[in-house]
């Protein structure tokens, strides 16, 4: 264990990645009212949380996952290969379970929701730190109900993401290449698998869970 100049424990070193200064404050703020933990640097897009981790190795990278210039998966994965240890607690707005999914096997050891930092994030960094994983659990429960359901297909995801943009069947089909009558098989599958009533209410599940993004 490192220790401080006082011969205690030294603070866990933190540095936190976010693209909104007044969110990066906040959590700033938060942090520097906790014991024995500090903020050592700040981020504001993915590459310089890259560039900023390698060069300060700190104990605790806070991530957002939807980040300008490299995004938070991105930022995990490469980060990984170099430093296999690393700590990585993700901050995001996100409730979807995919999106849970993608940065846990990505690699992250923490997946908080930014509404509820005021209450955990203290204790997700104390336990991050001492090398467990910590998921909030709502999200935690999303998850193990995402993992029972059938996951779309890409050519889904696609179909579901050209159909959130406001395209119909026939312009879907266009844009793919594909005949509207597959499109018309591909959006009952997707139906089917998200239990959905219809292509609206399938958009807005696929939106909340994480599995397109607009």
């Amino acid at each position: 264990m490192h220790t401080g100049l006082d011969g205690g424990p030294a603070p866990i070193r933190v540095v936190l990645a976010d693209d909104h200064a007044l969110l990066r404050d906040g959590v700033a703020g938060l942090i520097a009212n906790m014991p024995a933990v500090t903020v050592v640097g700040e981020a504001e897009n993915g590459a310089q949380a890259i560039e900023m981790y390698r060069h300060l190795v700190p104990d605790i990278l806070l991530l957002d996952l939807q980040m300008p210039v490299m995004g938070g998966l991105e930022v995990i994965e490469t980060l990984l290969r170099d430093f296999p240890d690393a700590r990585i607690i993700v901050l995001t707005t996100y409730h979807g379970d995919v999106q849970a999914m993608r940065a846990m096997r990505a690699g992250a050891r923490g997946y908080l929701l930014k509404s509820g930092l005021r209450r955990e994030l203290g204790e997700a960094i104390r336990q991050v730190h001492a090398g467990r994983r910590v998921i909030q659990p709502e999200i935690a429960a999303a998850m193990a109900v995402g993992a029972i359901n059938d996951a779309l297909s890409p050519r889904e995801c696609q179909v579901l993401k050209l159909a959130a943009s406001g395209n119909a069947n026939r312009q879907i089909a266009h844009l793919l290449g594909v005949t509207e009558e597959t499109v018309k098989t591909h959006m009952r599958s997707i139906l089917s698998k998200l239990d959905a009533k219809d292509r609206t209410h399938a958009v807005t599940i696929a939106l909340r869970r994480g599995i397109i993004e607009l």
